[in-house]
């Protein structure tokens, strides 16, 4: 057999090996790797391009080494699972880097950080100033966690007192041109439904590249053509407007009727109505 078929070969084997592994050692960000996982990567990244280019006759070798690397990460991966004292050693422990305000510098060397990477890894937290962090820490991955003081934390509903409603996830029902039922199904809409929200905007599904319902049921779309703008949503705007008109009908209705139960009435429904209003405002003009 030539040189080039039998490598060309060996690099498909070695592809498909290499992909079966790492599907069975299971899928992580690089910025999640453990340090022994990092090092299992590199390792069997290179024992995969060895068995793809050595040309003697034990080259199967490789193989069997792959095999033995991939059951040992299976073998501390468990090993993590059922033990802490494992995890700590292998994959180390979270350090607090800076505590109320301030830096603790001898964890700081520990973690072997200079100040200008501390001051680095804050700004990707969007914090420019040390003395607005309540806590933050240094993960074993190698990234930071930032918790504000309360003061700079930003402002919540629960801050505030309110309770909010969980919002259901946005669903994409309209793909490259071609309808998801699914999805559909899931928000319990319909094919009539979405024909037509797209005629009240004027565009035809074979055009829309991606479409989204949000949870109040509003359609987004975006064409494939980027030099048509598509008017958005209005639903929400009207339902607004709609609310007002009925608060002002039931106030006229007040004024222009002369029975007692019928003004009280009408002035009361005015008002429940206009703290509804006050109360769906946030949601209908975001």
């Amino acid at each position: 057999m030539p040189d080039w078929l039998l490598i060309s070969l060996r690099t498909l084997l070695a592809i498909v090996v290499l992909f079966i592994m790492t599907k069975i050692l299971g899928k992580r960000q690089v910025s999640q790797l453990s340090f022994f996982e990092y090092i299992t990567g590199i390792t069997i990244g290179s024992l995969a391009a060895y068995t793809s280019l050595e040309m003697d006759q034990k080259w199967h070798l490789s193989v069997i080494s792959l095999s033995v690397w991939v059951c040992v990460s299976l073998g501390i991966e468990f090993l993590q699972l059922k033990s802490k004292k494992a995890r700590d050693f292998i994959d180390g422990k979270p350090r607090v880097i800076i505590k109320d305000g301030k830096i603790l510098e001898d964890n700081l060397k520990k973690e072997r950080l200079t100040t200008d990477e501390l001051m680095q890894q804050l700004r990707k937290k969007d914090v420019f100033l040390v003395s607005d962090v309540e806590f933050a820490i240094m993960e074993p991955n190698g990234e930071m966690d930032v918790l504000l003081t309360k003061e700079n934390q930003p402002l919540t509903p629960k801050h505030l007192g309110i309770t909010v409603a969980p919002e259901k996830e946005p669903q994409i029902v309209i793909m490259d041109g071609n309808v998801m039922d699914e999805p559909l199904a899931v928000m319990g809409l319909n094919r009539g439904w979405l024909d037509t929200e797209l005629e009240k905007i004027g565009v035809a599904v074979e055009n829309v590249v991606l479409g989204q319902v949000d949870a109040y049921g509003q359609l987004y779309v975006d064409l494939f053509d980027d030099q048509i703008r598509v008017p958005k949503p209005q639903n929400k705007a009207t339902l607004l407007s709609t609310l007002k008109k009925c608060e002002a009908d039931l106030e006229m209705f007040s004024l222009s009727t002369t029975a007692p139960n019928a003004k009280k009435m009408y002035e009361e429904c005015a008002k429940e109505l206009a703290q509804v209003i006050k109360e769906v405002r946030p949601l209908l003009i975001r």
